[in-house]
This record gives structure tokens, sequence and C-alpha cells, in this order.
């Protein structure tokens, strides 16, 4: 009678199983942990108009919205968050999800807004929040023109413009602008002087 021996499976055949096993389950449970940190959401500010630099911020502002932002949660503003003399330091966009670092208290705010006068047309991409460069000609001597224009401010930014009124409101515009503090006293000395000042789009697609 013969007799037969069953043969043994080697152990590291053994292993390979039980770490692919492990492999399977470790990746059905990475993709159960983001599918479940996907469908986490948190309630944010969004933006419901444009918000220029050195605007004081309220709740009237922004609408709530919930959003999955998953670690990027910390970076923006929550409704909790939002608190009185808060200022914006930076354009928030209509409909932008306010950030974190646009926002600060009203202590630490740098810039002003003033009103000019541009002697030129304002073309109709300036808008609030547009950001735009500030030019003046200074009068000449005898006050009949104006000498080669200059760069005043290179990073203004548009609060508002005023509605055009009568038929000649294209040639002059008043325009509400945000600049740093350390520009005010050149801007109004340009003002007070006569200066031309005129309001130009600044970079690309502006």
């Amino acid at each position: 009678m013969t007799t037969h021996t069953r043969t043994r499976r080697p152990f590291y055949g053994d292993l390979r199983f039980l770490i692919g096993i492990a492999l399977v389950i470790a990746s059905v449970a990475g993709v159960w942990l983001l599918v479940g940190a996907a469908r986490q959401t948190t309630p944010v500010l969004q933006a419901s108009r444009t918000i220029v630099p050195g605007e004081p911020l309220g709740s009237s502002d922004f609408q709530v919205v919930e959003v999955g932002l998953g670690p990027l949660t910390d970076d923006y503003l929550a409704p909790q968050d939002l608190e009185p003399g808060m200022i914006a330091v930076r354009t928030i966009d209509d409909g932008e999800l306010v950030p974190r670092s646009g926002t600060a208290d009203a202590d630490a705010g740098r810039t002003t807004a003033i009103v000019i006068t541009s002697t030129g047309a304002i073309p109709a991409s300036v808008k609030a929040g547009s950001t735009v460069e500030l030019w003046q000609a200074p009068p000449s001597k005898d006050g009949r023109s104006f000498g080669d224009p200059r760069i005043l401010v290179a990073d203004a930014v548009v609060a508002s413009v005023a509605e055009p009124e009568g038929m000649l409101s294209d040639a002059r515009t008043d325009v509400e602008v945000v600049v740093d503090r350390a520009d005010v006293a050149d801007v109004l000395s340009a003002m007070n002087g006569g200066a031309a000042v005129s309001v130009i789009p600044a970079g690309p697609g502006e």
C-alpha cells in the first residue's frame, strides 16, 4: 500500500496572503475615511458683495454656506468668528469664502478711503474692487496747461464710482479709492495743488 504524504504550504506563502488581506482592508478603510470626510461640512462666511480694504465687516455683508474644506477649515471665517470692529485688509470678491488672512481688527488697518475727481473718463471695467493707478499732471506756472503726468499711487483700490450725471459726466468723475495711509498726504497735495488726477486700470484684465 502506497502512503501519500501531504505537502505543507510554505510559511512565506501564508504570510503573503495575510499581507494581501491587510492591504485590502487598509485600502477600503482609507476610501471610507475619505468619503466620510468629504461628507462633513462646516458653516463659513461667504461675501454677498465685493468688499474693499478698510471696510468694516458686518453680518449683512455675508451669507452662511456649508462647505467641505477638510484640513483647510481653520483658514476661513466661521459665523461665530465675526466680531465687532473687524475690517477687510484686502479685496474680498462677491461670492468668495472669507479667508481669515483677509480680515483684521480695525486698529491694524493701514488704509483709508478718499474721494478724488478724475479728469478723464473712467473705463467701464473699473468698478468696486478694481485695482487702479492714480496719475497726476501738475499745473504749469501760468495755470493754463499741465506738466508731464507721473504716477501718484500705484495700487489704489476702487471703493465706488459715482453714477454719471449730466452731459459732461464723462469728462470728470468722482471715484472713492482706498489707499495706504502713507499716500494720503501726496494725494491731498496733488488735489489741492490743482493737479489733473486720472484713474488708470492697473494690470491686465482690469
